[in-house]
């Protein structure tokens, strides 16, 4: 389930022109691509009663459990000044993205406006931009305390499919053969 909806999110930001780098439209579809895989070899084989399948579905799954359960403490874990940094670094690294922030939130430069610089804002062309620093941070503790929060939940659903997993892989198939396992 959370595969499909990070495929859907990536090709609806994609499609109302939210989001225009394909860097990161295309890390979401893999991510999503990747998720559905890993949930598709547990189904079969859970399906199939096969315990290699299953037993690489659990690993995979305590892996992916282990860097979502981090990366979703590291969100809930950043103070206003961190997350002023990591900002700061994110709007000097890329220019895609700039242009979508600036465009989408209708504000110009970081911390300050620089008229010789290029803003793709529509208040540009009237000189009454406000920087984009202020109205970023406003949203991103909100973002970075929801992301985390949907983080460790689904973190702890999948530490709950691998117990599950490994307490029912060595189950046998009551279709099977009986005298097949002696």
């Amino acid at each position: 389930m959370v595969s499909l909806l990070l495929i859907g999110i990536a090709a609806w930001g994609i499609g109302f022109g939210l989001i225009s780098s394909f860097r990161v439209v295309g890390v979401a579809i893999a991510v999503g691509i990747f998720l559905f895989l890993i949930a598709l070899v547990g189904l079969i084989g859970a399906v199939k009663h096969h315990q290699v399948l299953l037993f690489f579905y659990m690993i995979i799954l305590l892996l992916v459990f282990i860097v979502q359960f981090s990366v979703s403490c590291a969100c809930l874990a950043l103070n206003k000044e961190q997350q002023r940094q990591l900002l700061e670094v994110g709007w000097n690294n890329t220019n895609s993205a700039r242009e979508d922030i600036e465009r989408n939130l209708n504000c110009c430069g970081f911390r300050n406006i620089n008229s010789s610089e290029t803003c793709s804002a529509a208040c540009f062309k009237n000189n009454q931009c406000l920087p984009c620093a202020p109205i970023i941070e406003e949203y991103s503790g909100m973002v970075l305390r929801f992301v985390g929060g949907i983080g460790l939940f689904f973190s702890f659903t999948e530490i709950l499919g691998v117990w599950l997993t490994y307490r029912y892989r060595n189950q046998k198939d009551s279709r099977a053969n009986p005298s097949a396992f002696l």
